[in-house]
């Protein structure tokens, strides 16, 4: 009788180390700002927060709302790029709505179940197939994050994120980091005009590369999305902060959040703030203004887009029920 290969089960075990890798990562990141959470706690003063929330103006309220809206708007017009990569003929009255509630979900719970689960069933609903789903999820995707890594990659160049004493990687590290970065986009933007291959797969997903003029419009749509939702803090933050290092404060925490998979990246942004600010201005100020960005960024627009998503399902149901007729 054949024995079982073990070999194949010692393969299998290096396959999987990267996962287990990454799990121990997060898990480590998670207990340090867990415990980061602990002693902030410990050192607030809870009447100075209630105070700075309660001392917010009305135009103040409603100069944020409007930021919100509009950067909601333009993270709207992302899955407009994977319309014309795909040449699917949805108006834009069903994209925008449908990129907005994925959005929303994605920001509170997790990319999996708003950019990826929400967008199947939504745009499957609609009458697109899987391929064409894919390649606007992935468009829209990489316009995201692509404009993240152009605007981070200009802060860090221009020494816009000063690191707290004692980091390792200090000033000069973080510039070197930052001209890596442009440097990666530039070779982007390079394979989107020369390259005569338009997909590759990589870890068993396909990256679509566009021409270069969709590849500078995700760029520009990118990084505008990214700025809008750093000028929503620097109005609800302390002015002294500046708008610079209100978006480098808020680049770092994306990547944190990135990394340890928390749901809206709670206690994520928070850690990353104080960390990098609390220098130059009182915790309670930087704590009210954080909570003011979340009501804002993440609660109301998800009570909007439960509501929208309601409205999309029971859209979808009438027209499977006149299909059937």
């Amino acid at each position: 009788m054949n024995q079982p290969r073990r070999p194949a089960r010692a393969s299998s075990t290096r396959r999987d180390w990267p996962a287990r890798a990454k799990l121990l990562l997060s898990l480590t990141f998670f207990l340090l700002v867990l415990g980061l959470l602990v002693a902030l706690t410990r050192r607030l003063d809870w009447q100075e927060l209630l105070a700075a929330l309660r001392g917010y103006r009305t135009s103040t309220l409603l100069l944020a709302a409007a930021t919100a809206c509009a950067s909601y708007a333009l993270y709207s017009c992302f899955d407009l790029i994977g319309r014309a990569y795909t040449h699917h003929r949805l108006p834009l009255r069903q994209v925008l709505p449908v990129t907005f509630v994925c959005y929303a979900f994605s920001l509170n719970l997790s990319a999996w179940i708003g950019s990826v689960g929400l967008r199947f069933r939504l745009y499957s609903q609609l009458g697109l197939g899987s391929a064409e789903i894919t390649k606007v999820l992935t468009l829209s995707l990489m316009t995201n994050w692509l404009g993240y890594i152009g605007l981070l990659g200009v802060v860090l160049t221009l020494g816009l994120v000063v690191p707290p004493t004692g980091w390792e990687l200090g000033l000069p590290g973080l510039r070197l980091l930052g001209g890596a970065l442009l440097a990666l986009l530039l070779g982007y933007l390079l394979l989107c005009a020369c390259s005569p291959r338009r997909t590759w797969t990589i870890r068993g997903h396909e990256v679509y590369l566009p021409s270069l003029r969709m590849g500078l419009l995700q760029v520009a749509l990118g990084a505008g999305n990214w700025s809008l939702m750093a000028l929503l803090l620097d109005i609800l933050l302390p002015a002294p902060l500046g708008y610079p290092a209100v978006l480098g404060a808020l680049l770092v925490s994306a990547i944190a959040g990135v990394i340890i998979h928390i749901p809206a990246g709670l206690g994520v942004l928070e850690v990353v703030f104080i960390a990098l600010l609390q220098q130059q201005t009182s915790i309670g100020a930087l704590l009210a203004g954080l909570i003011g960005y979340r009501v804002f960024y993440y609660l109301l627009p998800l009570a909007l887009a439960g509501l929208g998503y309601a409205l999309l399902e029971m859209r979808a149901r009438r027209m499977r029920r006149n299909n059937l007729r």
